[in-house]
C-alpha cells in the first residue's frame, strides 16, 4: 500500500484508545524497569582473581568518555526526537505509539539481559587492580592467592561488571531500532539505487559503534565485552522493531501493522454498512436477481382426488410408443 497523506489519527483523538489497547504492554515495561533496578542493587558474582591474573587488569582507572547519564540520551531521547518529528509531519498516533513502545522495549529488555549477565558472570574490568588497590599495594590470600581488596566497596562492585558492556548494549539497542525505523520511512529498499539513503541509516549504527569503542579506550571493558553488548542490543532491537513494523523491504514497510489493521477494519465496516443500506433502500431487494436461485417450498396437499389428478402417469405414453414401434411407425 503506498504511503498516504497525513492522517487524522492524532494523540488527542485516538491516543487514549490506543494506549488502553496496549495497557498490558506498558505494565510490562514498568515491570522491566523494576527488575533492572533490582539487578543493579544486588551484589554481582565475585569471580576469583589471582595474583597471576593481574597482568591484564592493571590498566589505569580513567573517567568515562561517555558518562552514564549520556547513555539514555543517546539510546532513548535521540530516537524519540526523530519519532516525534515524523509524528508532527504525519499525525499518525499508531506509528507514534508503536515506535515509542518498540524503542522502550528494545532498551529495557536489553538492559535486563545485560545486567543479569553482568551479575552472573562477574568478570573483572581491565582497571580492576586500581579499583581493588587504590594505593597500588596488592594484598592477596597466602593460600589461594585471591585478591583481598582494600578499596571502596561501590567501586569494587562496579569492577566486577565488565561483561557485557552496558554502554554498548544500550546504545546499539536504541540506535539500531532508530536505524530500522529510518529505513522504513525513507524506503531504503525501493530498488532505485540511492546510496545516500544507506549513509543516513548507517549514521545511528556508527554512533553506537563509537560509544562501544570509547569503552575499550577508557579501559572499562575488554573488547569481548563491547562486542557481546553490541550483539545483544542490535538483536533485541531488531526483534522489537519487527514486532510492530513490517520489514523495510516490504511494500508496507513505512507504517506499523496496527495502522494497516485499522484501515482494513474501517474498510470492511464501511462495505458492510453500504451493503446493508443498499439492501434496505432498493425496491427490488426481495426480488430474485439474474443468476440467483431461489428455493420455494410448497406444502403438501392432502386432498386425495386432487392428489390423484396431479400425478403424472407415464404408462400410456410408454405403451403408445411401444405399439407404434411394432406397427413400424
Amino acid at each position: 500500500m503506498p504511503e498516504s497523506q497525513p492522517t487524522t489519527h492524532t494523540i488527542k483523538s485516538h491516543g487514549a484508545k490506543v494506549a488502553r489497547i496496549h495497557l498490558h504492554d506498558w505494565l510490562i515495561l514498568l515491570l522491566l524497569v523494576v527488575i533492572d533496578v533490582i539487578l543493579n542493587v544486588i551484589e554481582p558474582f565475585h569471580r576469583f582473581v589471582g595474583e597471576g591474573m593481574m597482568t591484564d587488569l592493571r590498566y589505569p582507572l580513567k573517567d568515562n568518555t561517555v558518562p552514564f547519564w549520556a547513555v539514555p540520551i543517546i539510546a532513548i531521547l535521540l530516537p524519540l526526537v526523530v519519532i516525534l518529528v515524523y509524528y508532527i509531519k504525519r499525525k499518525d498516533i499508531y506509528d507514534f505509539h508503536h515506535a515509542i513502545l518498540g524503542l522502550l522495549f528494545s532498551v529495557l529488555i536489553t538492559a535486563v539481559i545485560t545486567d543479569a549477565i553482568k551479575d552472573g558472570v562477574g568478570r573483572p574490568r581491565p582497571d580492576f587492580f586500581w579499583r581493588c588497590f587504590p594505593d597500588g599495594k596488592g594484598v592477596f590470600d597466602p593460600i589461594t592467592t585471591d585478591v583481598r581488596c582494600t578499596g571502596d566497596k561501590s567501586v569494587i562492585k562496579e569492577g566486577h561488571k565488565s561483561f557485557p558492556s552496558g554502554h554498548s548494549s544500550w546504545s546499539f539497542a536504541g540506535l539500531t531500532f532508530l536505524a530500522w525505523y529510518i529505513s522504513g520511512k525513507i524506503k531504503i529498499f525501493d530498488r532505485r539505487g540511492h546510496v545516500a539513503k544507506l549513509c543516513i541509516v548507517f549514521l545511528p549504527i556508527l554512533m553506537a559503534a563509537m560509544v562501544a569503542v570509547s569503552r575499550v579506550d577508557d579501559y572499562w571493558h575488554h573488547w569481548q565485552d563491547v562486542f557481546a553488548g553490541a550483539l545483544i542490543g542490535s538483536t533485541i532491537a531488531s526483534f522489537c522493531y519487527l514486532q510492530f513494523f513490517p520489514p523495510p523491504y516490504d511494500a508496507d514497510g513505512w507504517g506499523p501493522y496496527a495502522y494497516f489493521q485499522m484501515l482494513a477494519e474501517s474498510q470492511n465496516g464501511a462495505q458492510v454498512s453500504s451493503t446493508a443500506n443498499n439492501d434496505i433502500m432498493s425496491p427490488h431487494s426481495i426480488s430474485p436477481q439474474p443468476g440467483e436461485m431461489h428455493i420455494v417450498s410448497i406444502p403438501p396437499r392432502h386432498d386425495g382426488n386432487i392428489a390423484r389428478g396431479n400425478i403424472w402417469d407415464p404408462t400410456p405414453t410408454f405403451e403408445g410408443s411401444q405399439n407404434a414401434r411394432r406397427q413400424g411407425i
